[in-house]
């Protein structure tokens, strides 16, 4: 490869990162691919996170608005985007490759995510936890599992596999978590909750 061939190829990686920076900022670019009729995954949750009723956590943050984006709202990028250069350059590769497939016609409609959301991801945002984790009128129960210190380093639990964020049901005033679903994960480590 000679050196023009290389710079010109670092100058189109350079300008396709800075374009897609841009087009990535609003959600309607997103579903430009994710909302193909009959695929149900991104029209349920692109419905879900535009309600402002929210029906699940993605839609409590929708609704929260307060991010970056230009009329204070919170976009798909937010939370999607990657943190740091490894977490960008994952989620650009991803969606190089999908639109590949999109612009030659052989897109597929995912079931799930191919790279599930990180710790860092929410921890971009969510810096601290609230040690009480009470709900508002609510003084009786177990502590909450975030006001013990040991669960909130290196115990192994990602923040997602308590707090789905598209996923229906739960608990409206405890931002919808699933009580069988965090159960789940406490059975981990203990067997009381098997």
């Amino acid at each position: 490869m000679t050196i023009a061939a290389g710079m010109g190829a670092a100058g189109m990686g350079a300008t396709g990162w800075v374009v897609t920076d841009a087009l990535e900022r609003d959600n309607d670019f997103c579903n430009a691919c994710h909302l193909q009729p009959g695929a149900p995954l991104h029209i349920g949750i692109r419905q879900r996170y535009d309600s402002r009723a929210p029906l699940d956590l993605a839609g409590v943050h929708a609704a929260a608005g307060g991010r970056v984006g230009p009329d204070g709202s919170f976009r798909c990028i937010d939370c999607h985007g990657g943190v740091g250069v490894v977490g960008r350059t994952r989620v650009k590769l991803l969606a190089a490759k999908d639109a590949f497939w999109y612009a030659v016609g052989h897109f597929e409609e995912p079931e799930g995510m191919a790279w599930p959301l990180l710790d860092e991801d929410c921890s971009q945002c969510h810096a601290s936890f609230e040690k009480s984790g009470r709900v508002a009128g609510e003084g009786s129960g177990p502590p909450p599992f975030h006001s013990f210190g040991v669960h909130n380093v290196a115990l192994g639990v990602a923040c997602v596999e308590c707090h789905r964020s598209h996923q229906t049901g739960g608990t409206p005033e405890l931002y919808y978590l699933q009580p069988a679903r965090v159960r789940e994960q406490c059975a981990r480590c203990h067997s009381e909750f098997d």
